[in-house]
């Protein structure tokens, strides 16, 4: 019973409390003023509202963190800039000309041809070689004489005849001159040496030499050139190379001899059954 008295006094105060609430709204108006507004918001149509975009920064050129001075730079094509003279394509104008040990105007380039028939010869003169010293036949390109310097030899003759090591090597030409070279035995080559002996005998591109190892650490070398050896014939004095064709000539000679000691005697035979 006394928590029913207490909760009908409370639901009591507060109805009591609206109801004063409300007579004040009243007499202050705000109840009449409430639906002054909701009859006018009724009564305007709505509008379509221009929406606002935000305004971005714009720069008139890309911001820069240097404060200094930007520079105007044209990127159209200027009809009245001077450009300069076009070069003339040359054979000589490739970036390995700059290590060129000779002239340009010495630089030959050998055709097919030409190389092969210097090989021919050169290869004739080796088999000619009677002394059984082993040989081999090297055919030269721009790298070995007039540029670089580097001539690699055969790997199969040097790994049957020539030391492992590197080692000092001699160079004697046909004329018994001697140039000295440093033969590497792990790149198969010769290096140090070699670039005076090309130089001081000239050689060009299509040149073939015959190289013969006369002793272990010393080559006997014949040049071959190119240009000399048109029909096939060079000119090379070696010799060696000359005991062959020396001794044909020398039988054939002593053949003409006695065929023309064999007709003399037979025509004397004639004379004296003529008598």
């Amino acid at each position: 019973m006394v928590e029913n008295q207490s909760g009908n006094t409370y639901e009591d105060a507060r109805k009591q409390r609206l109801i004063e609430n409300k007579k004040r709204f009243e007499d202050l108006g705000l109840v009449k003023l409430s639906k002054c507004l909701t009859d006018v918001t009724k009564s305007v149509k709505p509008q379509n509202r221009q929406v606002r975009l935000k305004q971005t920064a714009t720069f008139s050129a890309e911001p820069r963190r240097s404060s200094r001075a930007r520079n105007q730079v044209s990127y159209c094509d200027d009809v009245d800039a001077e450009l300069p003279a076009v070069r003339k394509s040359s054979k000589f104008n490739s970036s390995w000309t700059r290590y060129l040990a000779r002239p340009a105007e010495e630089v030959k380039a050998a055709s097919y041809e030409e190389r092969a028939r210097a090989f021919n010869c050169a290869d004739k003169i080796r088999s000619n070689l009677q002394t059984g010293n082993p040989s081999f036949v090297k055919s030269m390109v721009r790298s070995h004489v007039y540029s670089c310097f580097w001539l690699g030899l055969p790997s199969k003759f040097c790994e049957e005849h020539l030391p492992k090591e590197t080692v000092d090597m001699v160079l004697e030409n046909e004329e018994g001159s001697e140039y000295g070279a440093v033969f590497i035995g792990k790149k198969a080559g010769l290096s140090g040496g070699w670039r005076a002996f090309a130089l001081d005998h000239k050689l060009d591109d299509g040149d073939a030499l015959v190289f013969e190892l006369i002793e272990q650490t010393r080559f006997k070398v014949y040049i071959v050139r190119a240009v000399e050896c048109q029909n096939g014939n060079a000119s090379v004095d070696a010799s060696d190379a000359d005991e062959k064709p020396k001794k044909k000539r020398k039988t054939e000679d002593s053949d003409q001899t006695e065929k023309l000691e064999v007709v003399s005697a037979t025509r004397r035979s004639l004379r004296k059954k003529g008598k």
